[in-house]
């Protein structure tokens, strides 16, 4: 669940560029997106999806043009001293599309369904694990936000900014394209 992936690296993104007041509301979003996914793996509602075969490149492929749009955008962020005060820090909207977007976020959650057993009935099971979920989602993204926003003093060197940015971009693209993969 705390491995690089979409929404940990953009969060780490947006803390190093806004600081992390100016990014709760991305990270709220987040973790309601996230919330979402895990409510979607935990009732059988992503079984069901994916027992469409037409609907499973779909939703890949909306999840990956979100992904490609958001690596670019990180990619191409200026640097701190270049405009970040002055711009809007992304919104809890553009959090929890990401979060539901977030194929990394289905693999992890569903593979805790499918491997790990917390309880005797499959409720009291699905309640567990939704409940340590939840509060994983919780504490690992705003590491990951905090973890970011300690990188902000690079940010402001241009060509440090550029090379960071560059890479967060790039494994933001990676880490995606090892959960559709998988």
């Amino acid at each position: 669940m705390g491995s690089p992936g979409p929404a940990t690296i953009s969060l780490t993104a947006t803390g190093a560029a806004f600081g992390v007041r100016r990014s709760l509301a991305y990270l709220a979003g987040i973790v309601v997106g996230t919330s979402v996914v895990l409510v979607a793996v935990a009732t059988g509602i992503t079984a069901t999806l994916l027992a469409v075969p037409s609907l499973r490149p779909v939703l890949i492929g909306v999840s990956a043009a979100y992904i490609l749009w958001l690596a670019y955008h990180v990619a191409t962020a200026p640097p701190l001293s270049a405009g970040a005060a002055d711009s809007d820090a992304p919104s809890l909207g553009g959090g929890a599309v990401l979060g539901v977007a977030n194929p990394k976020a289905w693999v992890a959650i569903a593979a805790v369904f499918a491997a790990v057993r917390l309880a005797d009935t499959a409720t009291l099971d699905a309640a567990a694990k939704v409940a340590a979920l939840t509060v994983m989602i919780v504490l690992i993204n705003t590491v990951w936000l905090v973890a970011g926003a300690s990188l902000a003093p690079l940010l402001r060197d241009p060509r440090r900014a550029r090379l960071l940015n560059v890479g967060l971009a790039v494994a933001l693209v990676a880490a995606t394209a090892l959960a559709v993969v998988h």
